[in-house]
């Protein structure tokens, strides 16, 4: 069963790099050569290979360390920097014979150019090796598991690899891999690995085509490498793993644009950790990697996924949970940070809606429609009893949270227990404030914050009061 307040601890092993990207336009062609001239205007740097492993489990929320071995130059410091600079906590190596490596891409008008690297392949020495081993050993019991990023750069050597298999498996330890090359003889006895389609047809010599041949190529992956979940990755087809019955399993994706498929297998594996050090089932697992990958293709470069991206993508195909949309303060502050990124106009209101009826549904649905987001504001229990007395509410908040967050019209619910909601609408500072028509001519609480107020008229004998006087009356 999931641990929903566990915060993953997790270590990443591998490759690291510098995804370099040099942004610009083009509109001609150059009058030296038959290539197009690019008009350069940004130039950014993200964390790459195994560093955008590390990336992705940070924006989970996760703590994270990460081990490998870097050259002893500029490369390198700007590597640590970017690991401090998110909270990554690192064990790098410096050996003056390599380079770190630095892949740039020059990007026109949304599309990859050219790209060139400046690597060492090499792999590392024996007395490296050793190091890293040692260092694992004495720190393994701190990590809930272990995450390896096999770029074929020559960190994750043959034998430091079994030394890896061999401490954790030792320590109870789980040890997820993205793979490379085509002999994975050098992964036995992890708990899974993360090859797509091409990868898994290299390494089986199984040509992927249909269910069947499939089956046969997570079988052997299976037999070859010792694995406890054989899986493989089929792009827009979504992640199949083979079950303990010797079934398949397939999780499909559904289909978004895709910008850019760069990272999504840091994606993958970084979510996969994720979910499984939070102790989900692997079917789960599955399901959450596959929208964290729909979230990144979406984006260009090598890009990570937040818990907040994913839900509303989860939400965006009709699959989150209406609990997923109940927000505490804390959440709803990340929220709005992202929505205001978004340039989404926010909407607010509040109230009690203790008995839902046809009136709280229109008023809810038109304002709803001042905006791109509503949030609403949920006296609580308390809070209710200071406004109605002490027979009020008839539902509690938990109910009314829920059934509100079921609503097509409402985004997000947060319940406050103040007597007003001013410390939210500080809080979500929305462009637009809504309140009851009954408010004409009186002060809203909340707008000195808020862009404009709105007021709403409530339909025509339709109150949680008269309701319950309803009630009453066939009660006697």
């Amino acid at each position: 069963m999931e641990k929903p307040n566990k915060k993953p601890n997790i270590l990443v092993i591998g490759d690291l790099m510098i995804d370099h990207y040099l942004w610009g336009k083009t509109d001609r062609i150059s009058p030296e050569a038959p290539v197009q001239v690019i008009d350069i205007q940004k130039e950014t740097t993200v964390l790459g290979g195994a560093g955008n492993v590390v990336n992705n489990l940070i924006s989970l929320g996760c703590d994270v360390t990460v081990m490998s071995v870097v050259g002893e130059d500029e490369n390198s410091n700007q590597l640590t920097s970017m690991f401090e600079n998110i909270g990554a906590k690192h064990f790098l190596i410096h050996d003056e014979n390599r380079k770190t490596t630095k892949k740039s891409r020059i990007i026109a008008s949304a599309q990859q150019i050219v790209r060139y690297d400046h690597e060492t392949k090499d792999d590392i020495t024996k007395e490296i090796e050793a190091v890293i081993s040692t260092q694992l050993l004495a720190t393994i019991d701190q990590y809930d598991l272990v995450l390896v990023s096999d770029y074929g750069k020559g960190v994750v050597t043959n034998s430091l690899m079994g030394k890896i298999n061999f401490i954790t498996n030792g320590c109870n330890k789980k040890v997820l891999v993205d793979p490379k090359g085509e002999d994975y003889t050098k992964y036995i006895g992890s708990y899974l690995l993360t090859p797509n389609k091409k990868e898994a047809s290299l390494a089986t010599a199984v040509e992927i085509v249909d269910d069947e041949s499939l089956k046969s190529a997570l079988k052997k992956l299976h037999n070859t490498a010792s694995l406890q979940v054989p899986m493989i990755t089929l792009s827009e087809d979504g992640i199949a793993i083979l079950d303990e019955k010797n079934e398949v399993i397939k999780k499909p994706t559904v289909a978004r644009e895709v910008f850019d498929v760069t990272g999504a297998g840091d994606t993958v594996l970084a979510s996969l950790g994720y979910c499984l050090a939070k102790d989900m089932d692997i079917v789960s697992s599955l399901e959450f990697a596959n929208l964290a990958a729909g979230v990144v293709v979406g984006k260009i470069g090598s890009a990570t996924a937040t818990i907040e991206e994913i839900e509303e993508y989860k939400s965006s195909l009709h699959k989150s949970s209406i609990e997923s949309h109940i927000k505490t303060f804390d959440e709803i502050t990340k929220t709005v940070s992202r929505l205001k990124n978004q340039k989404k106009k926010i909407v607010f209101t509040n109230g009690c809606f203790d008995i839902l009826h046809k009136g709280h549904v229109q008023y809810l649905d038109k304002a709803k429609s001042f905006g791109d987001v509503l949030i609403l504001g949920l006296n609580s229990d308390d809070s209710v009893r200071e406004l109605k007395g002490p027979s009020r509410p008839i539902n509690n908040e938990d109910d009314r949270a829920y059934i509100l967050a079921a609503l097509e019209s409402v985004d997000y619910v947060v319940k406050f227990t103040d007597d007003t909601p001013y410390s939210l609408i500080q809080i979500v500072q929305p462009d637009i404030l809504v309140k009851g028509g009954d408010y004409e001519g009186k002060e809203v609480v909340g707008s000195d914050i808020a862009g404009c107020v709105k007021l709403v008229q409530f339909v025509d004998g339709r109150s949680t009061t008269s309701t319950i006087e309803k009630i009453k009356c066939c009660n006697n």
